[in-house]
């Protein structure tokens, strides 16, 4: 058995979604957003994702915790701030002695949906399925970092068969 924390970083939204994979079968155990004031300042927003984050450890205790790596496209100052957020988060990781593992956007598309350049809504209705959800997850945040927890936990008995 094997719980994974995924985790979709940013500084306005963090998604969050825990994952626990037994004997090839996958079930959601809990998935959110941390949502921080937009005009709180930056140091807060991310002691607050930092807080809650630490908090989903302590509660869920997961075997590992999965991020999504940043994706620059058009936006760097984007990019900057959401690497802020995955400071924090793997930061939290680090203090409780979890293992964390990055994950590009086009890997975990490609692990959830079987192509890397699948819409939102797609990884979406793709991540319900897989967890037997009733309804595919929502908000986009959660659903993204329940995709991330899914690529990591499919992944995990390959990992531990090769150590």
């Amino acid at each position: 058995m094997v719980t994974v924390l995924g985790i979709d970083p940013g500084t306005a939204n963090t998604g969050y979604g825990v994952v626990i994979s037994r004997g090839g079968r996958l079930a959601a155990l809990d998935g959110g957003v941390i949502a921080t004031a937009g005009r709180a300042p930056l140091e807060r927003r991310l002691a607050q994702i930092h807080e809650a984050v630490a908090g989903l450890i302590a509660e869920h205790r997961p075997h590992a915790l999965a991020v999504e790596d940043l994706y620059f496209g058009q936006n760097a100052r984007s990019a900057f701030a959401v690497g802020q957020a995955r400071g924090v988060v793997l930061l939290a990781a680090g203090q409780a002695g979890i293992p964390a593992f990055s994950y590009t956007p086009q890997v975990v598309k490609q692990a959830v949906c079987g192509a890397g350049g699948a819409a939102k809504d797609q990884v979406q209705r793709m991540v319900g399925a897989l967890l037997g959800l009733p309804a595919p997850p929502a908000p986009d945040h959660a659903a993204d970092a329940l995709a991330v927890a899914i690529c990591h936990a499919n992944g995990a008995a390959l990992r531990e068969a090769l150590a």
